[in-house]
């Protein structure tokens, strides 16, 4: 289906839910003019067709024939869904249902209606502080100055004003206090997002330059309930990013106590909270906290039920998020036959939410899915999902997400025995390497590792070059700057069951159940 504007009706037509599209043709049937509703068969139309065939429709609506008057009316039928759905999720949130106060308390001062505005303003900034939205509360000072210049400041104080200044620049402290939080969450985030954890000393200078801000010396500067949650966001990232797990779990649980101290403020935003649980998840098992994880495994799965309804960018998340965790605490705990029964599940979720979700997650569930057949020894079928992250034009290739996948790539065609094409993606992935910067010493071993067991002429001299590769990697294991490859695939405990001969997802289960008991 092609993405261009030209099929941007029939998407949006196809994105609705049942309800919406019963909601839409009440709306429209509001709109008939004589006997015929153009934007309703052209709805009708579109909402038929599974692959978009403007020709087709177009054939159905000759009176449209001439030039630009189908683009127009799609473009009036778009907006009309529009207008359709803002009065169909009227009270859908909090922000909608401030929206429409707002315009209220605008069509009453318009009718001279002041007591009925002074009112439905201060409705509007009762909810507001409720739920601590700022711009909207700095909104509601700006209709109050317009009722007191209305008449002249005959009904108003000096204390009055001075109050009203006092608590508008309060508001104003607020909100420019959460910009700066963001500004540093964002900094930070951008260089997690692009270049992954830290790999060497300058790029740990500069995660701390970020991390080296006034506002984060005590929570007691973030001043608002968006500002706290913030304040730990940064700090569980800050420290994922660096490797310390056990101060960015202390974080964590900082950061869901508040959201779960604040449910009225958690269902508005619930996103945020199943995104603070699956990166718990993540931390618990990289500090072998299992005991803990079947807890935040069941409040993830019980999020449906805090909220009345789900929308489909919600249904999005909360399907990559809970299956990224759930497929994630597999890999790490060793349980791969549990991973594999999950694949079905996650390729479904992938097909039916195809070009939404974000692109980092689906590399990671790809590359995930990808581990798990290389760990049951299914290579083919590895393979394949490699390629379908390698092969992704819309995914960043400075992600480590791709740049592993490289590695992985090498790996699968060593056990599938693909020796002509390894001297070729081996070069591939040496130019790639050099044309991000970003080569480490992990990448530098195993690459040299790859040129000399392709030319291995017997297998006491693969067996030895493996046995070579777990010397080096187990010596690099413990360099804080390279820990962060082994946490997404073990290539040591890889290189070590091709030394011994010893089954791979074994060994991992192995030495899971050893530091777990450690």
């Amino acid at each position: 289906m092609s993405k261009t504007t030209s099929d941007l009706v029939f998407r949006f037509i196809k994105s609705l839910t049942s309800a919406e599209k019963r909601y839409f043709k009440l709306f429209a049937g509001r709109h008939v003019i004589g006997n015929k509703n153009e934007y309703l068969k052209l709805f009708e139309a579109f909402d038929k067709q599974e692959v978009y065939n403007e020709t087709l429709v177009k054939k159905s609506f000759r009176q449209l024939k001439a030039r630009n008057s189908f683009a127009i009316a799609k473009n009036r039928l778009y907006e009309s869904i529009l207008k359709s759905l803002d009065a169909f999720h009227s009270e859908s949130s909090v922000d909608v249902q401030l929206r429409s106060q707002l315009h209220y308390t605008e069509i009453l001062f318009k009718k001279s209606l002041y007591d009925e505005c002074r009112k439905m303003l201060l409705k509007a900034r009762k909810l507001a502080t409720k739920y601590e939205k700022h711009t909207v509360i700095y909104d509601t000072y700006q209709w109050e100055k317009k009722l007191i210049e209305k008449d002249g400041y005959a009904t108003t104080s000096e204390d009055e004003i001075r109050d009203l200044l006092e608590t508008e620049l309060l508001t104003l402290d607020k909100l420019n206090n959460y910009s700066e939080f963001w500004n540093i969450k964002s900094r930070l985030f951008f260089m997690l997002n692009r270049y992954g954890k830290v790999r060497d000393v300058a790029e740990l200078k500069n995660f701390k330059t970020i991390i080296d801000n006034v506002l984060l010396k005590s929570e007691d500067s973030a001043l608002s309930y968006e500002s706290r949650y913030l304040y730990n966001h940064i700090f569980s990232a800050y420290y994922f990013g660096i490797g310390d797990y056990a101060s960015s779990y202390l974080h964590l649980k900082k950061h869901l106590e508040l959201m779960e101290s604040n449910m009225e403020m958690l269902k508005e935003e619930p996103n945020k909270y199943f995104a603070a649980l699956t990166n718990m998840i993540y931390i618990c098992t990289q500090i072998y906290n299992y005991k803990e994880i079947p807890k935040y495994l069941e409040k993830l799965n019980k999020i449906p039920e805090l909220l009345e309804k789900t929308t489909t960018d919600l249904d999005i998340k909360l399907f990559s998020s809970s299956k990224s965790a759930e497929i994630t605490l597999y890999i790490q705990s060793g349980q791969f036959k549990k991973a594999l029964q999950l694949i079905p599940e996650i390729n479904e979720g992938l097909k039916k939410y195809e070009g939404k979700i974000n692109k980092i997650r689906e590399a990671s569930l790809y590359f995930n899915i990808a581990t798990v057949h290389f760990a049951m020894g299914n290579f083919n079928e590895s393979l394949k999902y490699v390629n379908k992250l390698l092969n992704d034009n819309q995914l960043d290739t400075t992600q480590d997400t791709y740049a592993l996948s490289r590695m992985l790539d090498l790996a699968i065609h060593l056990e599938i025995g693909n020796n002509d094409l390894i001297p070729y993606t081996l070069r591939s992935v040496q130019r790639y390497l050099t044309k991000r910067n970003r080569m480490y010493k992990f990448e530098s071993v195993f690459l040299d590792f790859v040129k000399i067991i392709s030319k291995a002429n017997t297998e006491k001299a693969k067996k030895l070059s493996y046995s070579n590769l777990y010397t080096e990697l187990l010596n690099l294991s413990d360099d804080p700057f390279e820990k962060p490859v082994f946490e997404n695939f073990d290539f040591l405990t890889w290189a070590e069951s091709k030394s011994t001969g010893k089954s791979f997802s074994d060994l991992v289960l192995e030495k899971v159940k050893a530091k777990t008991n450690a």
